[in-house]
């Protein structure tokens, strides 16, 4: 399991891929983040949520209402042209986040620093 301090700056950025092609509700994106990660990240209920109040008072998403198939009402959110920029933003941030901690990260005869 990866720990949610480290992944915690990416959280918006995950969510927002889940919305690059389509509209989607709280429950199927936080299954697919553990399905995409092969379980190794599992998004805490909590984090999901005040993600999104974050992410729609920052105008990255819209909410809507929408219907699962026995009628019941769920909200659904879809990504803005803010969110769509943003995310580029991050990928891009990423990259460079990425070539400075590899500067950092023994990938080879780990076994010798212990």
């Amino acid at each position: 399991m990866i720990s949610s301090d480290v992944i915690r700056g990416y959280n918006d950025t995950m969510i927002l891929y889940l919305l690059l092609n389509e509209p989607s509700y709280g429950y199927e994106i936080s299954k697919r983040i553990r399905e995409l990660t092969d379980e190794k990240y599992i998004m805490k209920e909590t984090t999901l949520y005040s993600a999104f109040k974050r992410m729609e008072s920052n105008g990255f998403i819209e909410a809507f209402s929408g219907s699962e198939t026995n009628g019941k009402p769920r909200t659904y959110y879809k990504i803005t042209d803010a969110g769509r920029s943003y995310y580029k933003e991050k990928c891009e941030e990423w990259e460079i986040t990425r070539e400075v901690i590899e500067k950092f990260i023994v990938k080879e005869n780990f076994h010798e620093y212990n």
